[in-house]
């Protein structure tokens, strides 16, 4: 490998844990160290350790307490490098958003949120790492150098609008405008890209979402995929942005699914997908599952209901096979009220084949509004106030999704345990039927006692 001509200015990163066994261990490497560089290359996050790492001979350098170590090892086909980082970029813990979008979720967040959700974050690390979707309006030369050397594939990116003067006023951002020159220096590079479109009634919808998907098109198959996302409002929002109306949530779907047969007689695929939330909202049915082309987005809202129902489909068999202890015990289903009819229906044909009443929660957003209506962005203390008087019912079967932190704890730091203690019934941890059916086999190992795990 050739010497990084662009070195990066960290501190190293700090060394969480260091497998048993693993080339790092034998070279003597510890937790509470800090890495400065492999194969003398300095490193400003878990990427360079993985691209510099890829020889099968490698050199470490780490600091411990004030003295700087060194080590080498051989690193075979069955070792690990076995090293795990208090965070995955050294730098900084995320890079920051330098935009003032007026639709960002961020800036409408509820107060008393935990911490890390009033952080607005830009990082094309953590897009490369993890999926977030960035703007690209952050970065420095070295940034886009890295990029391209490194070929870090696939990013996800923000774009809202393709147009210059129509992106710099929706980002909020003078030096936003040239997406489209960023986006081809990607493709020029082997850079595959999976960009969204928050879509804002009256900012960059209509001919400006036929402009933005058709140039975003025009890059295709360097940019895979267009998401289209209909813009979140809380009730905190002071820029004057509406949500969309089923009415006019159908013109969108018109407009993308015509868009979409344009580009599959072009380019083979539909390229832009419409997000769940058009489908739920406008009351129409959700597409087939070959619609989405196998491209997994579900993080973003692409598919998940589609998903959903395929689940239910496949779970069906199993639910003769229920003891039969469990038949009268019955249970509360939660979830937003966009998602609530599908659960409904899937709930009252579950009750069909097995005699077990599900009683289906649909938990109104008093946290961030009634706009806000999905099950993700729920509150426990909003969830507590929906099953008052429903006490000892039976056990209460939450979304997962609520609790996708890694500390498992909702948007307000409470956790499943203190719904449980709150509400007086056991709650369990679901996000699919086939979850559901688990929880009746005794199978769904995501239990929270009311009772057994008081203190």
């Amino acid at each position: 490998m050739s010497q990084n001509p662009f070195p990066a200015k960290s501190k190293g990163g700090l060394i969480s844990a260091v497998g048993r066994g693993s080339l790092a261990a034998k070279v003597g490497i510890r937790p509470g160290d800090r890495l400065l560089e492999v194969n003398g290359h300095p490193v400003e996050d878990v990427i360079d350790v993985q691209y510099h790492s890829a020889d099968d001979v490698l050199s470490f350098t780490w600091k411990r307490g004030g003295r700087i170590l060194t080590g080498e090892g051989r690193r075979t086909t069955r070792s690990t490098l076995g090293l795990d980082f208090v965070h995955p970029t050294f730098d900084t813990d995320i890079r920051r958003c330098n935009n003032r979008c007026p639709f960002c979720f961020v800036v409408q967040m509820a107060p008393g949120m935990r911490r890390t959700l009033h952080i607005k974050d830009d990082d094309y690390r953590y897009s490369f790492l993890y999926g977030h979707f960035v703007t690209l309006t952050n970065l420095s030369e070295h940034d886009w150098s890295r990029i391209a050397q490194q070929r870090l594939s696939p990013l996800y990116v923000s774009v809202h609008a393709t147009e210059p003067e129509v992106r710099e006023k929706i980002l909020g951002n003078p030096k936003a405008g040239d997406i489209l020159e960023r986006l081809r220096f990607l493709a020029e590079n082997h850079i595959e890209v999976h960009t969204q479109v928050v879509l804002t009634p009256g900012w960059n919808d209509g001919e400006h979402l036929e402009r933005t998907l058709r140039d975003l098109a025009g890059l295709y198959p360097s940019i895979r995929s267009c998401s289209v996302v209909p813009v979140g409002v809380t009730r905190f929002q002071k820029n004057g942005i509406r949500p969309y109306d089923p009415l006019s949530m159908e013109t969108v779907i018109r407009q993308v699914e015509a868009a979409q047969q344009d580009f599959l007689h072009r380019l083979g695929s539909r390229f832009a997908f419409l997000t769940d939330e058009w489908y739920l909202g406008a009351g129409t049915p959700v597409p087939p599952l070959d619609s989405y082309e196998e491209i997994d987005l579900r993080e973003n809202g692409l598919g998940l209901t589609r998903n959903f129902l395929e689940d239910w489909n496949a779970v069906k068999h199993r639910l003769p096979k229920l003891k039969k202890e469990f038949k009268k015990s019955g249970a509360t289903l939660v979830t937003g009220k966009l998602f609530q009819k599908t659960l409904e229906s899937a709930a009252e044909e579950f009750s069909g084949l097995t005699g077990i009443p599900l009683t289906i929660v649909g938990v109104a957003n008093h946290c961030f509004g009634e706009t806000v209506t999905v099950a993700g962005l729920l509150t426990a203390r909003d969830v507590i106030d929906s099953l008052k008087g429903k006490e000892g019912t039976g056990p209460v079967l939450l979304p997962q999704i609520m609790f996708c932190h890694p500390g498992t704890i909702a948007l307000d730091d409470l956790s499943p345990l203190d719904v449980a203690r709150a509400v007086g019934s056991d709650v369990y941890l679901v996000d699919t039927m086939n979850g559901v059916a688990d929880t009746f086999f005794g199978k769904n190992s995501l239990r929270f006692g009311a009772r057994s795990n008081r203190k």
